[in-house]
């Protein structure tokens, strides 16, 4: 009998190789990161470097909105620099499309008559993000946080790898410098590759600036055309002549585009430039100089203490010159005088003559608190430059083909500490569609906004406005309906952009309040003038009731009695009518009727062109508390009978 041990098979041992591609060997685990480690991969990361990765935040999210921040930027700038020179600006804008590179390759130029820049700051300006004049000052100006014109040289750069080419002359009778830069975004630095002397600019003192980059042109809403279509609206003291690119259809049969003759061309602008509206020359548009004043000039101030937040507060003492408390409070903030600033220190439990190097965060604090709690007058308004309702009206009237244009400018006011003032431009009728929503302009110190307007607080205040009760029709939660154009303007040391591409304006109830009341002002005006002039027109049409049956009396006279002449009866009883309606007028002008739209002519603030009140009519829609019973039923059952039409043909049309 085989013992057990025999019965068993020995299962052949395994090769060392085998045993080791069964198992494979374990890798050495990568050691843990360290603080040292981690420490060693940080560093410093460029506000240039930030924003060539994040350039939407600046405005250059697409190649469209890319061309027009360009000009935008520039066109301000140039603006802000010859408004502090004195100078009536002169601004030529050309956009060239280079084909010959690519469909999508655009060279944007901007040449103004300015003071033009000094050589050792047009590295600086140009080619480095965060570099300006105007960030620390407490005065309206168009540029505030210097990185506009250097985020446009920089984003050329970064779709052609071109540099950005500036050419500026700041004295009549010395040279121009040409410059080409780029800048490193690694270091926020510009690196010059030319530098030369020219003298291939024009003889005045100015810049020119010449940006080569991946864009796309067209017209329309949110366009360059737009844009400096309302820049001259809210700058009539300005010229502002536009070059766009060659249309395809104004191609020959060699494909080369047909223009005017340089001379012929030259000649037609200077001629535009003396209109007093916007004309197109060929490819050449002429916005004119309606107004030869500038603008009066902002004066800067100090920060006001209610503006100022408890940090801020704390920084401004340790780099204050002064020593003691009082000097401090005196003499780096305005409205503060001797009174105010012992009020505010016995407020906080300290005097006038503590030393701040004494003040810890507890006294700071309650220094804060009392100077909320003190009584200071708002800040000086001189430090604003508002449009002014003449010259708005003169940039409506420039740009806009109305025939009712009125103004009105609120007093000023402040939130946060910062003043401002609002002003708000109204046209109406004219040659302005009648079938769609009132066109909304947005204006923040001067500058068109374009983009985001359902966020922005002027928008805002014109949807919560009630327009039904000046006789606009208004839809819920929408703008007015009518044939109309809404100008909106913030004048402000420190306009409350909601991002760094100053879109739009951030909605504070002080600046919401001021709009809605000038825009109630405006509406009451127009209300007026759309009612008195239905009801001439009614009082016209009643008087010429007998004339329009003139005719047929003489006719049915002659029946009655063959005798008389048909045609002497007519014209007698025309003679009669004519006296009548004579007297009818005489009688309404003494009862101020057929004044009413003179009286309202007169008023400093209001324009009014001739039309013809037999054409188109407007017709207001009555306010709720002018309607009677049987109004208002009607009103609903029509209303109901637009919706039942409206589910029909999936469509509403009011």
């Amino acid at each position: 009998m085989p013992t057990l041990s025999r019965m068993t098979k020995k299962r052949p041992a395994k090769s060392a190789r085998g045993a080791s591609a069964a198992k494979p060997r374990k890798k050495s685990a990568a050691p843990s990161p360290t603080a040292e480690t981690l420490a060693e991969k940080q560093r410093e990361i460029s506000v240039s470097e930030f924003f060539a990765k994040n350039r939407h935040l600046l405005g250059f999210d697409n190649p469209r909105k890319a061309v027009l921040t360009t000009v935008k930027e520039a066109v301000d700038n140039a603006l802000d620099a010859c408004e502090e020179a004195g100078i009536l600006p002169e601004i030529h804008v050309e956009i060239e499309q280079l084909s010959e590179v690519n469909e999508t390759r655009y060279r944007v130029t901007i040449q103004d008559n300015g003071p033009g820049i000094v050589r050792k700051q047009i590295d600086n300006i140009f080619g480095k993000l965060l570099y300006g004049s105007k960030f620390h000052q407490m005065k309206m100006s168009r540029g505030q946080q210097g990185i506009g014109i250097s985020a446009a040289g920089m984003y050329g750069l970064m779709t052609t790898g071109k540099p950005m080419v500036i050419t500026s002359r700041s004295r009549k009778n010395k040279p121009a410098h040409h410059v080409e830069l780029a800048m490193d975004t690694r270091k926020n630095k510009p690196e010059v590759t030319v530098d030369v002397e020219t003298d291939d600019f024009p003889e005045h003192t100015g810049t020119r600036v010449s940006i080569e980059m991946e864009g796309r042109y067209t017209r329309g809403r949110t366009s360059v055309d737009e844009y400096l279509e309302q820049t001259a609206i809210a700058n009539p003291h300005a010229r502002i002549t536009f070059r766009a690119p060659a249309k395809r259809n104004d191609e020959d049969e060699n494909g080369e585009v047909t223009l005017l003759p340089a001379e012929d061309r030259q000649a037609a602008v200077a001629r535009a430039q003396q209109e007093s509206r916007t004309t197109k020359v060929g490819e050449v548009l002429v916005f004119p100089r309606t107004v030869d004043e500038l603008p009066p000039e902002p004066v800067e101030i100090k920060p006001h203490p209610k503006g100022v937040e408890l940090g801020s507060l704390m920084q401004m003492m340790k780099r204050s010159e002064h020593a003691k408390l009082g000097g401090f409070l005196r003499n780096e903030f305005c409205r503060v005088g001797p009174g105010v600033a012992k009020a505010i220190v016995e407020g906080a439990g300290l005097t006038t003559q503590t030393w701040l190097k004494t003040v810890g965060h507890d006294e700071a604090e309650r220094l804060y608190q009392s100077i909320q709690r003190a009584k200071i007058m708002a800040p000086p308004l001189d430090c604003l430059a508002p449009i002014g309702p003449k010259q708005i009206l003169a940039g409506l009237l420039k740009g806009v083909r109305a025939e009712f244009f009125t103004a009105s400018m609120r007093p000023p006011a402040v939130y946060r500490g910062n003043p401002f003032q609002i002003e708000v431009g109204l046209a109406f009728g004219g040659e302005l569609p009648n079938d769609s929503a009132a066109r909304v302009i947005r204006f923040a110190n001067r500058v068109p906004l374009l983009y985001q307007q359902s966020a922005c607080a002027l928008y805002k205040a014109v949807v919560e406005t009630k327009w039904r009760n000046y006789g606009v029709s208004q839809g819920k939660s929408a703008g007015p309906e009518a044939p109309m154009v809404i100008m909106i303007h913030m004048a402000s040391v420190w306009a409350p952009f909601t991002s760094e591409s100053k879109e739009a304006i951030a909605d504070y109830d002080e600046i919401g309040k001021e709009i809605r009341l000038a825009l109630k002002e405006c509406g009451r005006k127009l209300a007026s003038y759309v009612r008195k002039r239905a009801r001439i027109k009614r009082e016209s049409q009643k008087r010429d009731i007998f004339t329009r049956y003139i005719g047929e009396v003489a006719r049915a006279l002659h029946v009655i009695d063959p005798t008389l002449d048909a045609a002497r009866v007519r014209d007698d009883l025309k003679v009669v009518a004519r006296h009548r309606t004579e007297l009818a007028d005489e009688m309404a002008a003494e009862n101020g009727d057929m004044d009413a739209l003179g009286a309202l002519a007169r008023d400093e603030h209001t324009v009014i062109l001739d039309s013809d009140c037999e054409g188109g009519e407007f017709q207001l829609e009555p306010r709720d508390d002018e309607l009677n019973t049987d109004q208002k039923m009607r009103k609903k059952k029509s209303k109901r009978s637009k919706q039942s039409s409206a589910s029909d043909d999936g469509s509403l049309f009011e």
